[in-house]
């Protein structure tokens, strides 16, 4: 019986976090979640169970509230690569999830390292 989209996604989700916690190194963790109408990203130390930092484009201070789109997620990025350097973090690893690297995940990202964080 084949899988449904969902347990495809789960399994792609548990993959990827395994293979990234083997490399993580004490390295907080930039968790994402993209959904249809937003998107979302945490950085959060897995070994103390604290998220240290959080962007959403649900927050209306960064002006994208009702959009998600490409240049909505990058504006997430670039916010959250600030807001991990006020918490004194410079090096952490992405954590996409069972989302795949493509589109807002990757605007996103790229957004992030422009802004400063290193994965």
């Amino acid at each position: 019986m084949a899988l449904s989209k969902r347990e495809l996604f789960l399994k792609r989700r548990l993959r990827n976090r395994n293979k990234m916690k083997k490399m993580a190194n004490g390295r907080p963790r930039l968790s994402v979640h993209r959904s249809n109408k937003n998107i979302s990203v945490q950085l959060i130390d897995d070994a103390n169970g604290v998220t240290l930092a959080s962007a959403s484009s649900l927050e209306s201070s960064l002006g994208v509230v009702g959009k998600n789109n490409v240049e909505a997620s990058a504006k997430v990025g670039a916010a959250i690569a600030e807001r991990a350097k006020k918490a004194g973090v410079e090096e952490c690893y992405f954590d996409r999830g069972g989302f795949l690297f493509h589109g807002r995940v990757k605007a996103l990202a790229d957004a992030a390292r422009e802004g400063g964080l290193k994965f």
